[in-house]
């Protein structure tokens, strides 16, 4: 089973965000980058199917040469070889285009992308690319077992869990739940100096439109201040409530 697991490379959610260019572009200056935890979770999933079923895991990542210390480390956690494919991820399609170029060409079994990246929250991507593949598709996947040519997934649906039996090729969706927290791997020295003589191939875009541009960014508004009122002044709570939050 060869198996294409799509990486973002995502700010670490400890990050201070700020904003250049009058809110126009993203100031990765002192930013420090993860791998997308969605697509974490799911290069947690493979590194199983490798080790238990003899899969080989490839990773891919559609972006620029600052991308590739996030690629290094999902080679470090295990993965066979990587791919950058170089452009900078402008948007959704533009991605899922990219990704379909290459999962296409390779041949992949089954394609892992997290259902979404923390970064834009789009969550886009695994749907248009399973589309353009012609690939079955399952989203908000949290369980996910191989047989031959079977595969068996669990996904999240409201109100409770739906399970699905579906064979390749297939794109999945991934998100928290897939694997256990305690599972996900941190890279060891060994992995770390595999990961050096890791193939990671830098491959051209095809050509593609942008089907979407970003206006400009803008901060959540600051919180106000916190008002404490005494648990016995229920008057003054009722009066705050009613003419200052404007709730009741």
């Amino acid at each position: 089973m060869k198996i294409l697991v799509c990486i973002s490379h995502v700010p670490d959610t400890t990050s201070k965000i700020n904003f250049t260019d009058n809110n126009t572009k993203f100031d990765t200056s002192g930013v420090q980058f993860v791998i997308n935890p969605n697509d974490e979770f799911g290069l947690t999933r493979a590194m199983w199917f490798k080790e238990k079923q003899g899969a080989t895991v490839d990773v891919i990542n559609v972006g620029g040469p600052e991308t590739e210390p996030t690629l290094r480390k999902a080679l470090a956690i295990g993965a066979d070889s990587a791919i950058r494919v170089n452009t900078p991820a402008t948007d959704g399609f533009q991605v899922a285009k990219q990704l379909a170029k290459i999962a296409k060409d390779g041949e992949y079994d089954l394609i892992i992308a997290g259902r979404e990246s923390l970064d834009y929250n789009g969550g886009m991507v695994p749907g248009m690319l399973a589309a353009l593949l012609n690939a079955n598709f399952v989203n908000t996947c949290i369980g996910l077992e191989v047989e031959g040519e079977k595969a068996t997934a669990i996904r999240e649906i409201d109100g409770g869990k739906e399970t699905l039996t579906t064979s390749f090729p297939l794109v999945i969706g991934t998100q928290k739940g897939l694997v256990e927290e305690s599972d996900l791997r941190i890279p060891n020295m060994r992995g770390i100096m595999q990961a050096r003589k890791k193939p990671l191939n830098v491959v051209e875009p095809v050509e593609t439109t942008t089907q979407t541009s970003i206006e400009k960014f803008e901060k959540p508004a600051p919180r106000g201040a916190i008002k404490l009122i005494d648990a016995d002044n229920l008057d003054e709570l009722i009066n705050l409530l009613h003419n200052e939050a404007k709730v009741i």
